[in-house]
Parts: structure tokens; sequence; C-alpha cells
């Protein structure tokens, strides 16, 4: 993934983000369907987005939970992705989503790794934890609180 999103670097942000979004989708084509949005690509930070769109909603036309759930997943899920070793395999340990309030309109998730946890992802063999998150609508509030752990393994078993 890194090398993807060092491909598109000298790209302006609009065609950098829109080429991306487009790539990441054919690697998981489950974000086209649901059209989820690659706003900021980077070793240390990963924001997505998802409009309100019909395809998405729930019964009260608000996002649906799964759509938000997806957004926590990928943004941190993209940014473990952007810093793994090769050799090593990503997986999502657990997740732990906390729906507080009903959402208004869009949806952004924020995921952001520390260089301590980037340090770790490159000197462990193996490990696991939680990714920071954050998941805001349109107004500007935190409909959900997530706790997603990640976790790497060597691809190949002794």
């Amino acid at each position: 993934m890194s090398r993807i999103a060092a491909k598109t670097a000298s790209l302006p942000q609009g065609l950098r983000s829109f080429i991306l979004t487009r790539l990441f989708g054919r690697i998981v084509p489950f974000l086209s369907t649901a059209s989820v949005q690659f706003e900021e690509v980077s070793a240390t930070k990963l924001v997505v987005s998802i409009k309100n769109r019909r395809k998405v909603q729930n019964h009260i036309k608000g996002i649906h939970a799964a759509a938000m759930a997806l957004l926590a997943e990928t943004s941190t899920g993209f940014v473990m992705g952007m810093n793994v070793p090769d050799d090593k395999l990503l997986l999502l340990k657990s997740m732990h989503v906390d729906y507080q309030k009903r959402s208004q309109g869009d949806m952004r998730a924020v995921a952001t790794l520390s260089k301590d946890q980037i340090e770790l992802l490159h000197t462990a063999e193996k490990g696991n934890f939680s990714v920071n998150v954050e998941i805001s609508d349109e107004s500007g509030d935190t409909p959900i609180q997530c706790e997603m752990v990640w976790a790497w393994l060597p691809k190949k078993r002794d």
C-alpha cells in the first residue's frame, strides 16, 4: 500500500484522492461498493469518508451502523497496511464500536499511528495494538467511539 501511495505523492490532492480511492477499491472491492473515499494517506495518518447516500443509509436516512464501522476498519487497517513489512500478515483482532448518538450527514474517519507504534511494527516479529481512530459526522460530532485492535504475524509459519 505504501508503494501505491508513494507513486501518487506528486499528484495534486484531488487527483491523488481519486486515484487512491480507485486503486484501493480494487484491493478491497467492498470499499468501492460503499463508495468509501480516501482523502489523505500517509504512514502516520489516514483519512477516509463516506457520503450519506441511499446505498449506505439505514431506515432513518442516516449512515448505516455497518457503514460507520467500515470507516473505522478501513482507516485503521490501511494506516497499518502503510507500515506493516511485506513479510507480515495483518489481521483485525478485535473491533469494538459504541454507537452513542444519531449521525448527521456525511461521515469521516481519521486513523493515526504513533512513531512508537510504527517502530514496533518494524521491529517485533508479531504483536498487536489498538489503533487510534476518530469518527465524525457532518456536524463535527462524534456519534460513535471505536476501538480497533490490529495484529501482525509472520506470513510463513515455522
